[in-house]
């Protein structure tokens, strides 16, 4: 594995470390501000990935599926983020402070309505991610060195054109409760 794909490693560890330091020391130890803190660094690294990833194409590597991933990464990141914290936040609080109300499974057109602000999410990830992986195949400009970005923005595309598919299909066929 090269350089980059631990580099995307260590930023997604990074990232839940910042998190759960976030919300360790805002509920754990009563720090709100210093909490804060921690989640507001998420972005930071996403910045260093974007840093690592453009300097080692810049050198002259030939791109890999490895900086088309931290293209994803990036776009993924900054499009889902805000909503991953505030999952965490949720969980975190109903089962560790125990405060609150317990998660649901949602179902019928409210869970329509969340597939799609999800497969929405996911278009921004895209417009994100693959601009990112655009301005690197033009910075690149040289074919034969950015064709696995070409690759991925393709098969990202595919991914989330059947993403809309299945989004759509939850207003057709809503999804059932679960009756115990």
């Amino acid at each position: 594995m090269n350089f980059i794909a631990w580099t995307i490693i260590a930023c997604e560890i990074g990232f839940w470390v910042v998190i759960l330091l976030g919300l360790v020391t805002r509920y754990i130890y009563k720090k709100e501000r210093f909490g804060l803190f921690f989640l507001a660094l998420t972005p930071v690294i996403d910045l260093i990935l974007l840093a690592i990833t453009s300097i080692d194409l810049y050198n002259g590597a030939t791109a890999t599926l490895a900086h088309a991933i931290a293209a994803v990464y990036l776009g993924s990141s900054i499009a889902f983020g805000k909503s991953m914290i505030r999952w965490a936040d949720e969980n975190f609080r109903y089962y560790v402070q125990k405060e609150g109300t317990k998660p649901g499974r949602k179902t019928g057109m409210e869970y329509a309505r969340q597939s799609l602000k999800g497969t929405l999410q996911h278009l921004l990830a895209y417009i994100i991610g693959g601009g990112l992986l655009l301005l690197l195949i033009y910075f690149i400009d040289d074919p034969s060195r950015s064709e696995v970005l070409w690759g991925t923005l393709k098969i990202w595309g595919l991914i989330l054109g059947i993403d809309f598919v299945i989004s759509i299909s939850y207003f057709i066929w809503p999804r059932l409760s679960k009756t115990k």
